[in-house]
């Protein structure tokens, strides 16, 4: 008997992965980015400050976090105006929540020992201003470099999203290099991933971040996990790419599109639209594929 295993504390919620497959089957997989960058907030008349940044944000959320399944606000956009940008950041991921979204912290934090335990007691521990459903975190320090954040998720019943294959080009010097064993680096980040959802139902924690600009993933998804697919809109891809991407496992998917909603604004019912075009065509994409099986 493993001791180690048998005392671990019990989830003190609904893991992750159920909460988020009743979400993506009650109000589509659609994730939507939060994404206030300086040619965006001067895009909707706002000016590049953290009154702009507030007036930004709050319309998202009042926009969306009650009919998206995902909100995935990026923290380097409210960092950059330090204190006053993070408090910000604090409101949103409360609001969203409180409105009924599934809030995804964009943070790709990675590192060791108590460095990573840090960072997780940042997003997932529920007494943090910052606790937020998931985030995104980097496994490039070797997967077991997530155990701090793998385990605090577990216990709050959070989930993480782990960096495989990104859809960035520069990502595939690392990721679609070769292993001693044979495998991909994404693939034995992959095989980790699946471990750690082995048994889960409906839907395991972890998630893989796969681009949705790949054209074809050539690694093997199964992971019983969702999958975040950045890329739709503005970097090319679109809602019917992925079945091409993903095969099989394009019921897990969550698109995640960021400017193709956001440069709707600043009204709140042409963000409402865009958003819901998105999900229209994911839903067809997906339910297209499958019948096609």
């Amino acid at each position: 008997m493993n001791t180690a295993a048998a005392s671990a504390p019990e989830p003190e919620s609904e893991a992750f992965g159920a909460r988020l497959r009743r979400a993506m089957d009650t109000r589509g997989p659609l994730c939507v980015g939060i994404d206030p960058h300086s040619s965006l907030l001067h895009a909707w008349g706002l000016s590049d400050d953290v009154a702009g940044l507030t007036a930004f944000t709050r319309t998202v959320v009042e926009a969306l976090a009650d009919r998206v399944a995902v909100l995935k606000p990026q923290s380097a956009f409210f960092e950059r105006f330090g204190s006053r940008g993070v408090a910000v950041l604090e409101q949103a991921v409360a609001e969203a929540r409180a409105a009924g979204a599934l809030v995804l912290m964009d943070a790709k934090r990675g590192d060791i020992g108590s460095t990573m335990a840090a960072y997780a007691a940042t997003y997932l521990d529920k007494d943090s201003p910052l606790f937020s459903d998931a985030v995104t975190v980097s496994p490039y320090l070797g997967f077991g470099s997530l155990r701090p954040a793998l385990d605090a998720a577990r216990i709050s019943g959070s989930g993480l999203f782990v960096l495989a294959l990104t859809s960035n080009p520069e990502g595939a010097e690392v990721q679609r290099a070769t292993t001693a064993g044979g495998p991909s680096v994404a693939q034995v980040m992959l095989d980790h991933m699946a471990a750690e959802n082995a048994g889960a139902t409906p839907l395991g924690s972890v998630g893989a971040v796969v681009g949705a600009t790949l054209g074809e993933a050539g690694v093997n998804l199964a992971v019983n996990g969702p999958l975040l697919a950045p890329g739709i809109g503005a970097q090319g891809a679109t809602p019917a790419d992925l079945p091409g991407v993903f095969g099989a496992a394009v019921r897990n998917v969550v698109p995640s599109v960021s400017r193709g909603v956001l440069r709707a604004g600043p009204d709140v019912y042409a963000l409402r639209a865009a958003a819901e075009r998105f999900s229209d065509e994911v839903r067809t994409a997906v339910e297209g594929a499958e019948g096609a099986r």
